[in-house]
């Protein structure tokens, strides 16, 4: 997008305010169908640190999530747990990642998240 959806903007707006994560949102990213629920950027930060602290490789990147959120003024990201990029009818990861992705990068959205089944 050559500017950012003011909606969508507003929506990332209200679950950093409200400090929710039950927001469900699917959203078309570089080709990508992303699907899944909406976290505060702390919140967000927070869990990716407890992840890379637990991982006996990568807890020396733990430390780059705990710093500050974000600086003043409307959110740039959407920062998505429980969340897969959709191939064809399988989701990726199963169990659902964690996944930051630049509002100015969403081409469509929409409300809810998609289920897909293998039946």
């Amino acid at each position: 997008m050559l500017k950012p959806d003011e909606l969508l903007v507003d929506v990332a707006a209200l679950v950093e305010s409200g400090n929710s994560n039950q927001m469900s949102l699917t959203v078309v990213a570089g080709g990508a169908v992303i699907t899944g629920r909406l976290a505060p950027e702390a919140v967000w930060r927070k869990r990716v640190s407890e992840v890379l602290a637990d991982s006996a490789q990568l807890s020396g990147f733990s430390a780059a999530f705990t710093a500050a959120a974000r600086k003043e003024g409307p959110p740039t990201h959407l920062h998505f747990h429980v969340a897969r990029i959709l191939q064809g009818s399988v989701g990726i990861p199963e169990t659902g990642g964690m996944y930051r992705v630049a509002i100015e990068d969403v081409s469509a959205w929409t409300m809810g998240d998609f289920s897909y089944s293998d039946h």
